[in-house]
């Protein structure tokens, strides 16, 4: 049982238990927040309207900041040079449960 969820713009695949970094999100340390599913795998595929009823889970494990990039910019023989940097502001998730898979099939099946 696996599902695809987007945070910041980009998707991540996961599972229970799995730690991803994101894009910082406005959540303190320790908070449990939700986040959006774009698929789910539980046996069959989950896509579409169907996604309401799933839900991806995942506890603030620590805000952070990413290693620190460093750009150069250099024309040889000109005198340019140029340097910038930066360091990206990262969050730190692990998910806790994914629920809706097998239960949205069930209550489909008993109607």
């Amino acid at each position: 049982m696996y599902a695809v969820i987007e945070s910041g713009g980009k998707q991540y695949k996961v599972e229970e238990g799995t730690s991803l970094l994101v894009d910082r999100l406005d959540a303190k340390d320790g908070d449990k927040i939700s986040l959006r599913p774009v698929l789910f795998r539980d046996g069959d595929v989950i896509v579409g309207k169907d996604l309401a009823k799933v839900k991806v889970e995942a506890k603030v494990v620590e805000n952070l900041r990413g290693k620190k990039i460093k750009v150069f910019k250099y024309k040889a023989k000109k005198g340019y040079r140029k340097r910038a940097g930066h360091r990206s502001e990262l969050t730190k998730l692990e998910v806790t449960s994914l629920k809706g898979g097998s239960k949205a099939k069930a209550s489909k099946e008993d109607s």
